[in-house]
């Protein structure tokens, strides 16, 4: 089905989230009117039809209301498959949940560090947010709250040092998959890219002390982000016959070496905490008390989110819905990345999405 109404998209151009879904929409020649998230929309449009103060929302032109992101591209993608940007086949197809999972979860830790660890970052992100909030005065609250969250995500001078040895890292990998590649998965964009576009695009390339990170180490980088943002994105494929990019396992190990243990530690916690609670609290809040993990070297605290076992629950259900001999092909393929500690995870608990927040099933 081809969409001919524009959607109404409340976006803004440094939010992590809204930089998932906007490529999306682009490369699927959806047609969209961007809307700044002003004190009015959150007034008239954002809270009321979502009961959550978040972008990005996104409203259909035959009026239903999408929030949250994964749930946002997985109805794009059912209202317009093609070209598509989930893999069909077993391994690309798992790959880029997990991706997502990496890029929704534990991409926060570098993308706020270098929004708020760095004057000049901070700086000018005050500036983005007064200029497209047309509110100054809420902009800098809004702010105070953002920056106020790095404990909360375990960010602070000891964690610094790591984080930013992972997104080093990270670009040097990358930058090595975007000589033969266009996109992560092939010469088309994928699920994964539109992930890892939040915080690469939306906090790493706009602020400014990462953003001459990128543009100085890692400009094979600034190339995909630019090209997956064009106003009409090149399309491709994804590789024939499920095969990944050699270049590709390079990411997927850091992934599974850096960030899994933080978030199957943060599943773990939340877990326990769900333990303990009974059947007339079925909506867990926002941060459910704080667990102790550890990334590289180094041991920290940070929140323990119920959000990070929905994500979970993604590449675990693509994983449990493919068939034993296309599993065994998965696990084959990402044996010895540390991906593979994520598909031999049994959650005791299940969250659901009711009228827009987690609920734990009953």
């Amino acid at each position: 089905m081809r969409e001919t109404k524009p959607f109404q998209f409340y976006a803004a151009d440094v939010s992590y989230f809204s930089a998932k879904v906007r490529p999306a929409l682009r490369y699927k020649e959806i047609p969209y009117q961007e809307l700044a998230p002003s004190p009015q929309a959150y007034r008239d449009v954002i809270i009321p039809r979502t009961g959550l103060a978040f972008i990005p929302i996104l409203v259909t032109p035959d009026d239903e209301v999408l929030q949250d992101t994964s749930s946002i591209l997985d109805a794009l993608e059912q209202r317009v498959p093609e070209p598509p940007l989930y893999p069909s086949t077993p391994v690309q197809r798992v790959v880029a949940y997990l991706i997502e999972l990496y890029a929704d979860e534990f991409g926060l830790l570098p993308a706020m560090h270098y929004r708020w660890s760095f004057q000049e970052s901070e700086a000018k992100a005050r500036q983005d947010f007064a200029r497209f909030t047309g509110d100054a005065e809420a902009a800098s609250r809004f702010a105070d709250r953002m920056k106020g969250s790095l404990p909360l995500l375990g960010i602070n001078a000891e964690s610094a040092p790591m984080i930013e040895a992972h997104t080093r890292e990270l670009l040097d990998v990358l930058s090595r998959h975007f000589q033969a590649q266009d996109f992560l998965l092939g010469q088309g964009m994928s699920l994964a890219d539109c992930a890892l576009l939040g915080p690469l695009y939306a906090h790493l390339y706009l602020d400014a002390v990462p953003g001459r990170l990128l543009r100085e180490t890692a400009p094979l980088v600034c190339a995909w982000i630019e090209r997956a943002n064009e106003p009409q994105p090149r399309r491709g494929s994804f590789l024939i016959q499920d095969e990944l990019a050699p270049t590709l396992r390079p990411l997927l190990e850091l992934i599974g070496r850096d960030a899994i243990p933080v978030l199957l530690d943060t599943a773990r916690a939340f877990e326990s905490w769900a333990d303990l609670q009974g059947s007339e609290n079925p909506e867990p809040p926002r941060v459910v008390g704080f667990h102790r993990t550890r990334l590289r070297d180094l041991e920290f605290e940070r929140y323990t989110s119920a959000y990070t076992l929905w994500m979970l629950q993604r590449p675990l259900d693509v994983y449990g819905a493919l068939s034993p001999g296309e599993r065994r092909e998965v696990d084959r393929v990402l044996a010895g990345t540390g991906l593979e500690a994520v598909l031999g995870y049994e959650p005791r608990h299940r969250l659901e999405k009711r009228k827009f927040k987690l609920v734990l099933a009953s």
